[in-house]
C-alpha cells in the first residue's frame, strides 16, 4: 500500500547492481533514530521550560538530551544498525542539544540580566558548538592521524561543552542570586567555554583505556559509578558543580600528557640519513 511518506533510506538510493532494494526495514536500523528523536525533543522541551521559569526542569531536560544522545550511536553499535541517515541525525540533534538548548537554557536563567552581551555570548557558544561538531565530523574521515592522536579530541567536546557552560545554573541552584553583575560574568565564562570548543586543546577521551579492564579493578569501579550516581540523584546541583569543575582542572593535565606523547614520537623518530656519500679511502 503506498503512502504520503517517502521510503526510509538508512544508507542513501540504492545503487545499480547492490541487489533488490529490501521493502521492509529491521527494526534494530529503526530505534537508534527513535532515540535521538527523542533526544531532540528533551531539549527543545528544556528549551520551552526554561520560557515558563521552571529551571531545574528545563536542566534536567537538557541533560536528559546529552544522555540520551550519547545512548544513540552506542545501541546502533550494538544492534549493528548503523547507517548514513543515522550518522546525519546524531550530528544535527547534537546541534540543538549541545549548542541551541544549553545557550537558551543559561540566557533566559541569567544572561538576559546582561542586555545584548549576554545574547552574544549564548550566540557566539552556539556557533562554537556547530563549529565544533563540523570539524569533528571531518576529523574523523582523515585516515592520516596517527592512532595515538586517536586518544584525543581537539578541543573540548559538545557533550562537555555542554555541562561545563550550565555551571551558572548550577550556582544559582545553589544559592547564589543570578544578579546583573554576576550575569556578565557568567557572559564571560560562557565565551570562554565557546573558545575552549573551537581550540585546538587536545583533550583526552579516555579510549586508550580499551573494553577490557583488570579483574581487581571491576569492584571498585561498580562501587564508584554506584557512589557518584547516589550522590548525583541526591545532591544533583552539587554533584554537578564538583563535576564541572573537575573537568576544568583535569584539562591541564591533558595538555601535559599530550605534549610528552608529542616529545616521545619526536625522539623515537629515526635521523635523516645524511645524503652526503661516504669519504673515499
Amino acid at each position: 500500500m503506498e503512502t504520503p511518506f517517502p521510503p526510509f533510506e538508512p544508507n542513501g538510493p540504492a545503487e545499480e547492481g547492490r541487489g533488490p532494494r529490501l521493502s521492509q526495514i529491521p527494526m534494530r536500523m529503526v530505534i537508534p533514530n527513535v532515540i535521538t528523536v527523542l533526544a531532540i525533543c528533551a531539549g527543545l522541551t528544556g528549551v520551552r521550560l526554561a520560557f515558563e521559569n521552571r529551571f531545574e526542569m528545563a536542566v534536567s531536560m537538557v541533560l536528559l538530551a546529552a544522555f540520551l544522545d550519547g545512548v544513540d550511536g552506542r545501541v546502533a553499535r550494538m544492534m549493528k544498525g548503523s547507517s548514513k541517515f543515522g550518522a546525519q541525525m546524531d550530528s544535527l540533534a547534537d546541534i540543538v542539544n549541545f549548542g541551541v538548548a544549553p545557550a537558551l537554557v543559561l540566557y533566559f536563567f541569567m544572561l538576559d540580566q546582561a542586555r545584548t552581551f549576554g545574547w552574544i555570548a549564548a550566540l557566539l557558544y552556539c556557533i562554537a558548538c556547530c563549529l565544533r561538531l563540523a570539524r569533528f565530523n571531518v576529523m574523523i574521515e582523515n585516515p592520516r592521524i596517527p592512532l595515538w592522536q586517536g586518544n584525543y579530541f581537539i578541543g573540548v567536546p559538545a557533550p562537555a561543552g555542554a555541562m561545563l557552560v550550565l555551571l551558572p545554573v548550577y550556582l544559582g541552584f545553589l544559592g547564589f542570586a543570578p544578579t546583573r553583575l554576576l550575569a556578565f560574568a557568567a557572559a564571560i565564562y560562557t565565551v570562554a567555554i565557546a573558545f575552549l570548543l573551537v581550540s585546538r586543546l587536545p583533550v583526552y577521551n579516555g579510549k586508550a583505556a580499551g573494553s577490557l579492564i583488570r579483574r581487581d579493578v571491576v569492584m571498585p569501579l561498580i562501587l564508584g559509578v554506584v557512589l557518584y550516581v547516589a550522590f548525583l540523584m541526591s545532591y544533583t546541583w552539587e554533584t554537578l558543580t564538583l563535576t564541572a569543575l573537575a573537568y576544568l582542572v583535569f584539562l591541564p593535565f591533558s595538555v601535559a600528557a599530550w605534549h610528552r606523547r608529542m616529545a616521545a614520537e619526536a625522539t623515537a623518530l629515526p635521523e635523516p640519513e645524511s645524503s652526503e656519500s661516504p669519504p673515499q679511502q
